[in-house]
């Protein structure tokens, strides 16, 4: 086997390519443990980070503990991002490439992947509309049933933490989780597997999932919408992402959305 210094990435295919992660995949160095580690990282972390909180929260003796300490995720996700970084950090320098290959190439000329951004943007209002009605018929019954108020999660938080999500949180809480599931664990699934219906099934899955952990609710009805609400939307965005194989506009698209997502949970 080769060692990371020797494997040679031709500049005039991004290393993220297929074919390149597929020579990377053959030679050994990209393990099946790095992808499905990552793509299951964010909802342990998440969950794990919302229990050591409600047990402090227990310990001061505050009124339904998990509950509270879920209010707190717009803070508390942003440690999960952190070890998902330092964890892509890990296998991409195993593979021989840089963090910043993840992300692939970046076309800004005529403001190429802004106004791509901004379409898959666009784009993701219907899927995730008809992801809405399709999980209400199934979970509640009816658009009409669903608890708004359960699904929404809205909380108050302190001054600062509600800065800080408004401001700090949600660029790296886009920008992460599209390198974690789209930019890694995807594109390797799929080298690994040979299918790409099991890198999508498996990347899909936990890219559902880690949506039920923002915060963890302990109802089987709210846990089913969350996951159904957004598959139609997830399918579609990494069926596009491995037609590019660029992160660039999909973080764009991705960052009002998180924006939006910490602006509506605020306590109105």
């Amino acid at each position: 086997m080769p060692p990371a210094s020797e494997i040679t990435i031709s500049a005039s295919i991004p290393a993220n390519a297929r074919s390149e992660i597929s020579k990377r995949a053959a030679a050994g160095r990209i393990p099946w443990s790095g992808p499905l580690l990552l793509v299951a990282a964010r909802s342990v972390l998440w969950l794990s980070s919302q229990c050591l909180l409600a047990l402090i929260f227990l310990a001061l003796r505050r009124p339904a503990p998990f509950q509270a300490a879920g209010q707190w995720w717009p803070v508390y996700c942003t440690l999960g991002d952190l070890g998902c970084l330092i964890g892509l950090r890990h296998f991409t320098r195993r593979e021989g490439i840089r963090l910043r290959d993840l992300i692939g190439p970046i076309r800004m000329r005529y403001a190429r992947d802004l106004f791509f951004g901004l379409g898959l943007l666009a784009l993701s209002y219907p899927l995730l509309l008809g992801g809405g009605h399709l999980a209400g018929a199934l979970v509640y019954g009816s658009m009409a049933r669903i608890p708004m108020e359960l699904i929404l999660q809205k909380h108050s938080l302190p001054l600062w933490a509600t800065v800080y999500s408004l401001t700090v949180w949600w660029p790296i809480q886009s920008l992460t989780e599209e390198m974690t599931y789209q930019g890694y664990a995807l594109p390797r699934l799929q080298a690994l597997s040979g299918h790409t219906w099991v890198a999508v099934a498996i990347t899909g899955f936990w890219f559902c999932a880690q949506h039920c952990m923002f915060p963890f609710v302990a109802d089987g009805r709210y846990l089913a919408f969350h996951f159904l609400l957004f598959l139609p939307f997830l399918l579609v965005w990494m069926l596009l992402y491995l037609r590019i194989r660029r992160l660039a506009p999909f973080v764009i698209g991705h960052w009002p959305m998180d924006l939006g997502v910490a602006i509506m949970t605020m306590m109105r």
